[in-house]
């Protein structure tokens, strides 16, 4: 994430155990950053993430959302001292969806891995991540995805058509108010996309339009602090929407929960919590986990002129992640329609539901 990344509940899991906790650096202050270096990884820091969506449409016209994030999670800092070849300090986990909107179909994969061997890593001169054979680097000005299963997998070509986009205090994104509780974070947030699609032995070029968030920190969330609704929307006007609600116990929304406005020209506008207001208007059960989640959503930016309607395109994407960051967390495709200035607008975008099926500050 996103806040896009369930990371920070798997940092709380991992807390004040690490013996090591406390050598990473916290994000305490605004950075210097400098593109395209800063798409690379950030080691010094303990939580790292690389989130992207999107949506693609065949020739034919079937449309389709994506979600592919890589996770690195340090376990202690600096150079590890290799006594053997599988000596490691950091783990690595990736998380792949796929939605087939017209035919109502979620699908989803997850690896993890450790930094050794060069089974899995993260550069730090340039911007390469990987699992195995799933990977995204940067050429050029391009972002190249490739990641697959044996029957269904994506190879993309994503081109930024705006500058990044920086959250909270120049890219310092506080998520509470203790020292520490924040993320370095910024997004691209309109990326043209084109590639191959593959699903159970077809391969169709595709096109479309993509989003990417680059978070980084060493922080956990609250004790207070049980998960987050996060929203990315793009609008047919030029405009895109990124904001997310900090939920906590007792139900109420914390107000370092925030938000950010990018309009046509990739200006920006902050938006600090009070400045929007989201709506839930239904929600939808999950058999799999018995989780209840949000499934409908108003969504009011009046310093914007914004008021939109968000609608999941496929009622179950829930992610059960068992096999890597363990964590039972709601990711999915959404339309978005409404009227910005008094004039109709409509769009895509992705939404992220944690702490539903469990609060993520649970050890």
């Amino acid at each position: 994430m996103d806040l896009a990344g369930v990371l920070l509940g798997l940092c709380w899991l991992l807390g004040a155990s690490s013996p090591a906790a406390g050598e990473f650096a916290p994000a305490l202050e605004p950075r210097e950053w400098n593109f395209p270096g800063d798409h690379a990884a950030h080691p010094s820091y303990r939580l790292e993430w690389w989130y992207y969506t999107g949506h693609l449409e065949t020739p034919a016209g079937q449309t389709f959302g994506y979600q592919l994030t890589f996770f690195r999670v340090g376990l202690r800092p600096g150079p590890v001292q290799r006594t053997s070849r599988w000596a490691f300090h950091t783990v690595y986990f990736a998380h792949l969806a796929l939605t087939d909107e017209r035919r109502r179909q979620f699908r989803y994969a997850e690896r993890a891995e450790r930094g050794a061997l060069g089974l899995a890593g993260a550069k730090e001169e340039r911007y390469r991540v990987w699992i195995g054979d799933w990977w995204v680097e940067l050429r050029g000005q391009t972002h190249h995805l490739h990641a697959a299963t044996p029957k269904w997998g994506l190879d993309l070509r994503l081109t930024p058509l705006k500058p990044p986009v920086l959250h909270g205090t120049q890219g310092l994104s506080q998520k509470g108010e203790g020292m520490g509780q924040a993320t370095y974070y910024y997004s691209l947030t309109r990326l043209r996309t084109a590639g191959h699609l593959t699903v159970d032995g077809q391969k169709w070029p595709v096109k479309g339009l993509s989003w990417m968030d680059h978070e980084f920190g060493s922080g956990q969330l609250a004790p207070e602090q049980v998960g987050w609704d996060w929203f990315s929307l793009q609008l047919n006007d030029g405009t895109e929407v990124m904001l997310y609600l900090m939920r906590r116990k007792d139900g109420t929304v914390d107000p370092y929960s925030h938000g950010t406005f990018v309009f046509p020209d990739g200006t920006t506008r902050p938006l600090p919590w009070g400045d929007y207001r989201v709506e839930r208007l239904a929600t939808w059960r999950s058999a799999r986990s018995g989780a209840t989640y949000p499934a409908r959503w108003r969504l009011r930016v009046p310093s914007v002129g914004l008021e939109v309607t968000v609608i999941p395109t496929v009622a179950a994407q829930e992610l059960i992640t068992t096999r890597s960051t363990g964590v039972t967390y709601w990711e999915g495709s959404v339309r978005v329609q409404g009227t910005r200035q008094g004039r109709r607008v409509q769009g895509v975008g992705y939404v992220e539901l944690t702490g539903y099926a469990e609060p993520l500050t649970t050890p």
